[in-house]
């Protein structure tokens, strides 16, 4: 199974034809989730800055029907593994296998072997089993006896977890939380979102009549779309800025890696596209730091005794955050007009335009 190169992606999409694309697969997701727009478009730029995503809440509110909702509106190889303590690493990567007819080994390939690969209740699976993910998701290959075997593009794994769940289950090492570009939570639907649910679910599944509205070489289009999205050097400082402040917090004595900034970048290009902007803002960066950041760092005892979450720690710190010098203007700005270098042109917008 080989690899698609960058050569192979295809050219970026015209704004118009991703937005397009990018809404339909939104539009589509929310068939089956009520009321959660927010969430499925972080969950879909994820996909498009080429990430993983862990989705982390109480039983019973989605979070396995977003991810198989997302892979059944892309039409491209899906599989789900269902994490149990006694998996073996072997299911998740594959195995080598005698055949007998041509006395030789042959390599069965695991249910990695997918675009997406939905990963259900992560945490029941044993550490050993886990580290399994580790090269996969990182460096987009799995090597089984000795022999690296190249995953396909996109890949992406979509893992669930119930926090409060704690009887047979194994905390996800920091390697591994690591490797996951976002971690959300679905919440509870407001009361209209779930009266609406109860008409849509109430007789049926709708997730079984869902139909896919792309595939993966227009997945592939997209993140080559994301790929070219400006970013200005200031915004770069400011996301350098942004994680060393978790490095430096008094209330963390883990704070977020160099990896982090990489994937808050990424993440970042990838919502400004869906935004329908091709470069980026510092209101990106803030809107992002939580569900990128807080699940990398590591509270102090103190805050924890306190009962501080990392999530209301890293919203903190993005307060207390000086924003780059003569910000832009963007939508979510509330300022008086006035602002700016007096061309009408944002200093992140690229200036060969």
């Amino acid at each position: 199974m080989t690899q698609q190169t960058w050569d192979e992606l295809g050219g970026a999409l015209p704004n118009e034809q991703f937005r397009s694309a990018s809404d339909a697969i939104v539009a589509n997701i929310e068939e089956v989730i009520e009321g959660k727009t927010a969430t499925v478009r972080l969950a879909l730029a994820v996909l498009l800055a080429e990430g993983h995503l862990l989705i982390e809440d109480v039983p019973g509110v989605g979070k396995t029907k977003l991810a198989k909702a997302l892979a059944r509106s892309i039409d491209c190889s899906v599989r789900r593994i269902q994490f149990t303590p006694d998996l073996l690493p072997s299911d998740v990567t594959g195995v080598s296998v005698y055949n007998q007819e041509t006395h030789d080994f042959e390599f069965k390939p695991g249910a990695v072997f997918a675009n997406l690969v939905v990963g259900d209740e992560i945490n029941r699976a044993s550490p050993k089993t886990q580290s399994a993910l580790l090269e996969c998701m990182e460096e987009r290959q799995v090597t089984v006896d000795g022999v690296t075997y190249e995953l396909q593009t996109p890949f992406m794994v979509i893992a669930t977890q119930n926090p409060i769940e704690m009887e047979g289950t194994y905390p996800l090492p920091e390697a591994q939380r690591d490797r996951f570009t976002a971690r959300i939570a679905m919440g509870y639907p407001d009361s209209g979102a779930e009266l609406a649910m109860l008409d849509a679910h109430g007789g049926r599944d709708p997730i079984h009549e869902l139909r896919p509205v792309s595939d993966a070489a227009t997945v592939r289009r997209l993140i080559a779309t994301v790929r070219d999205v400006h970013v200005a050097d200031a915004v770069k400082q400011y996301a350098v800025d942004l994680v060393t402040a978790t490095r430096e917090a008094p209330d963390l004595r883990l704070g977020a890696s160099p990896r982090a900034t990489l994937q808050l970048l990424r993440t970042a290009r990838a919502v400004a596209a869906l935004e329908g902007r091709d470069y980026v803002l510092p209101d990106d960066l803030q809107a992002l730091a939580v569900p990128v950041l807080a699940h990398r760092v590591i509270s102090t005892a103190d805050a924890q005794l306190a009962r501080r979450t990392t999530d209301a720690i890293v919203s903190d710190l993005v307060h207390r955050l000086a924003l780059p010098h003569e910000r832009q203007r963007s939508p979510y700005d509330t300022r008086p007009p006035g602002s700016g270098d007096g061309t009408g042109r944002s200093q992140y917008e690229p200036r060969g335009r």
